[in-house]
């Protein structure tokens, strides 16, 4: 370990593992650490007796689960991947697809009034569904006509609107009519917008959005515009890490105390187990830098271990459920994500559910599973036998920039990448599907120079 590298990176999250990747490609001599003995990092799989040993206190899972064989999601920033967004380009661009495979999502609904229904994302689906009126479905179906027939490069697709002036609510009340009760499972199910502020922003992007979810769906014409990996999300991560492994990166694992070397405010290397491996740039998880950082939220989730499929869905082994904040008469929105053995991270005889409370602590997960919600419905109501529960907090970090008096980026923390790094990413971004998607796997985390 006591060598010289020209970027170190800690942490086997998704976006780490992007980034030694890329610069394992470009040539650059890269040491890859974690302090963990798995790969992932929060976008991991881990078996039963992992899941137990980093929940349970190291207590043994209970028998009647099985053996230690099935992995289950733990807190992955997103669950299913659009069959057609930006991350699918990324994973085609960069040829990592050779080691990885995927397979269709059942389902997606939305909770509404009560209710589990399907999402209905075409002009055909909005007819049919149950969510709407007989006008309103006609009304419903024109606007995602429009959607569909959108056009950037078409001025004649964009029927005389300024999509970047005007905002989302003048192009779906307004123009369509379309009533609160549709805005809403449109914004939050198909959209995937966590609250309400989109309504007053200009239009494009809930248009793009809406519209990926339709050619998702038509993609591989399932039941979903959703794919997921076999033997869980932990797959894509480590499939960047073969990739940099492939073309001379070096991976460490099992590294505790990784601590980051500073010399007049610059990261020179990082030192664990008593040796230090120099370097010209660090590339980290925020973790691994606590006084550099803050928190800047709190995710809560409970996963949920059951023998039976989400009612409602058409006993789909596999799922999305989106309850509407409006509809839980809370702030943000739940998910219910469901998957199971068909996907290779269950046992036959079990399914996996995690619900994820977008914001608040324990107390507020554990209350929102346990009280009624607005229609005096109980999340537990979707499981009808429970094999186990876990509750599981996680707290959202960024990198505390410091700034001189005049607000300018002081030389110790640089949220944005250097040269050769910025270089990838702008290459890499050039070649995709320029789509709001791309931001939640391509943004790079702190990058200390």
């Amino acid at each position: 370990m006591d060598e010289e590298y020209d970027v170190i990176v800690l942490g086997t999250g998704l976006k780490e593992c992007i980034i030694s990747g890329l610069l394992s490609v470009d040539g650059l001599k890269l040491l890859h650490m974690d302090r963990n003995d798995y790969y992932g990092g929060e976008s991991t799989s881990l078996n039963l007796n992992q899941l137990w040993k980093r929940f349970k206190g190291g207590d043994s899972p209970p028998a009647e689960l099985g053996q230690s064989k099935f992995k289950m999601l733990i807190w992955s920033p997103r669950h299913f991947m659009m069959a057609n967004g930006a991350l699918v380009c990324v994973l085609i661009h960069t040829n990592v697809t050779k080691y990885l495979n995927f397979k269709a999502v059942d389902g997606s609904y939305v909770y509404n009034k009560g209710k589990v229904h399907k999402v209905p994302a075409t002009d055909v689906e909005a007819l049919k569904s149950p969510l709407m009126g007989l006008f309103e479905k006609h009304r419903a179906r024109k606007f995602f006509i429009y959607v569909q027939d959108y056009d950037d490069n078409d001025p004649k697709s964009k029927e005389g609107l300024d999509l970047n002036k005007v905002p989302a609510k003048d192009v779906i009340s307004k123009k369509y009519g379309l009533d609160d009760n549709t805005i809403d499972f449109i914004g939050h199910a198909l959209a995937l917008y966590r609250d309400d502020s989109y309504l007053d922003q200009s239009a494009i992007d809930f248009i793009k959005r809406v519209k990926l979810y339709a050619e998702s769906l038509a993609r591989f014409a399932g039941g979903s515009p959703y794919i997921y990996p076999l033997y869980g999300l932990g797959e894509l991560p480590q499939a960047f890490a073969r990739l940099s492994a492939v073309y001379g990166g070096t991976y460490m694992l099992n590294k505790p105390e990784c601590k980051v070397e500073f010399e007049d405010g610059k990261a020179i290397g990082v030192t664990s187990e008593g040796e230090t491996a120099k370097c010209k740039k660090v590339v980290c998880d925020p973790s691994y830098l606590p006084d550099k950082v803050k928190a800047v939220g709190k995710v809560a989730r409970a996963i949920c271990i059951m023998s039976h499929p989400i009612p409602h869905t058409n006993d789909a082994h596999s799922t999305q459920v989106i309850l509407p904040h409006k509809q839980l008469g809370r702030k943000s929105d739940m998910y219910l994500f469901c998957c199971s053995y068909s996907h290779n991270v269950a046992i036959l005889r079990y399914k996996l559910i995690l619900v994820v409370r977008m914001q608040g602590g324990i107390n507020s997960v554990r209350n929102v599973w346990e009280e009624p919600v607005a229609y005096d419905v109980p999340i537990s109501t979707f499981l009808l036998e429970l094999g186990a529960l876990l509750y599981i907090l996680h707290t959202n970090l960024t990198p505390m920039s410091k700034r001189d008096s005049r607000g300018n980026l002081g030389t110790t923390v640089k949220v944005e990448a250097g040269s050769q790094i910025a270089t990838r990413w702008t290459t890499l971004q050039a070649s995709l599907y320029t789509h709001h998607s791309c931001l939640v796997y391509l943004k790079p985390h702190c990058h200390y120079l």
